[in-house]
């Protein structure tokens, strides 16, 4: 029985040595995360995580009185886990993970409070509003040794990461065009909360409209596919289709990105008749369609006829954000290139900066 213990002891002791986390069952323990904010409505998506006993909630920071009492009474949560400040949260509460659900402005500001703390953070995509902003984030990353992850929804598609594959491994041949079509009939028309509304239609909290709230989706996929490397320059056209429901931001971007061998365009639009996320590839000797979450089409050189795939969901940690930061903030996996690692969301912003100033200036811009 003392020998059980003892190697029991022994085995955990090792595992945080590596950086595991292990519950009392020998599954890993849920990750413990603080949240700062609560207005992005993807909060509700991590809500879920915490129903299943996947993410233990440290402490939450929300201003909103409307939004904290929602949750609490939604969620069954007490009221000693609500702060008003994010600096005090962290010197009362120890998480492994703050992940931010405001304003896409407030980015910085959470990671300034998270980076001299080495507390890792996580934010909703896009990284940031500008390129000042980005760059402060990163050089903050590095300086504390944290990680800062950005989540799409679309980094955990099975049918993205099969494209991604498949161009890897050059079964299409040189990428000659990419296209990434996301959007759908726009925030309001889906029933997107108030809170989350209020900001994402102002252009200094969200960045701008469509252009930045869809049009990140597409940067990041082809940042993703050109190995890191940012297109050489950038040329854009947004619209106000609906001014009188978003009169102070765009709701529709066309964005073409310039690389030497190859060209992107992502369209992003808050005026579809259904929302989609998709992405084609054209590659020298066939094509690639992530069609949605879990369908791939193809087509190859001489066939006369696409296929299309089903695919199994991906195999962790790629399969959501919290078994992702999980692996990341343990230190099981390294995100390099990653759709969610800095490297990438750096460029993502740099490519969002030049589309916004390419709109209102009517030329293209090109990247330093």
């Amino acid at each position: 029985m003392k020998l059980s213990l003892l190697l029991r002891t022994a085995l955990l002791s090792f595992a945080a040595f590596l950086g595991f986390s292990l519950s009392a069952s020998g599954r890993q323990a849920p990750l413990k995360v603080a949240l700062a904010g609560l207005s992005h409505d993807h909060v509700y998506l991590l809500m879920q995580h915490y129903k299943k006993g996947e993410v233990a909630i440290v402490g939450i920071v929300e201003s909103d009185p409307v939004l904290v009492e929602k949750f609490k009474k939604t969620y069954h949560l007490a009221d000693t886990l609500f702060y008003k400040d994010l600096s005090v949260l962290l010197r009362n509460r120890k998480p492994e993970v703050v992940m931010a659900f405001g304003p896409n402005v407030a980015h910085l500001s959470v990671v300034e409070a998270c980076a001299p703390l080495h507390v890792n953070v996580m934010v909703e995509k896009p990284l940031a509003t500008t390129v000042k902003d980005a760059e402060r984030i990163v050089s903050l990353a590095k300086q504390h040794h944290i990680y800062v992850l950005t989540d799409y929804e679309t980094s955990w598609y099975a049918s993205n990461q099969a494209v991604y594959k498949q161009v890897s491994a050059n079964e299409i041949g040189e990428v000659r065009k990419m296209v990434a079509h996301d959007g759908h009939q726009g925030p309001k028309e889906i029933g997107c909360s108030p809170q989350f509304l209020s900001w994402l239609t102002d252009p200094k909290k969200n960045g701008a409209g469509a252009l930045f709230d869809f049009g990140c989706y597409g940067a990041n996929l082809m940042t993703w596919l050109m190995n890191g490397s940012a297109p050489e320059a950038v040329y854009a056209v947004t619209r106000q289709i609906k001014p009188t429901i978003y009169p102070n931001v765009d709701d529709d971007a066309t964005i073409v990105l310039d690389y030497p061998a190859a060209t992107g365009i992502i369209e992003a639009s808050w005026n579809w008749p259904y929302n989609i996320k998709d992405w084609e590839v054209f590659g020298k000797n066939g094509y690639l369609q992530a069609v949605d979450p879990d369908q791939l089409r193809a087509r190859k050189n001489g066939e006369m006829n696409y296929t299309i795939e089903k695919l199994p969901a991906p195999a962790q940690p790629y399969r959501d954000y919290v078994a992702y930061v999980s692996a990341v903030v343990r230190g099981q996996l390294d995100p390099g290139n990653d759709l969610s690692s800095l490297q990438n969301n750096l460029i993502v912003v740099k490519i969002l900066a030049a589309a916004r100033q390419s709109a209102r200036e009517g030329r293209k811009i090109y990247l330093k």
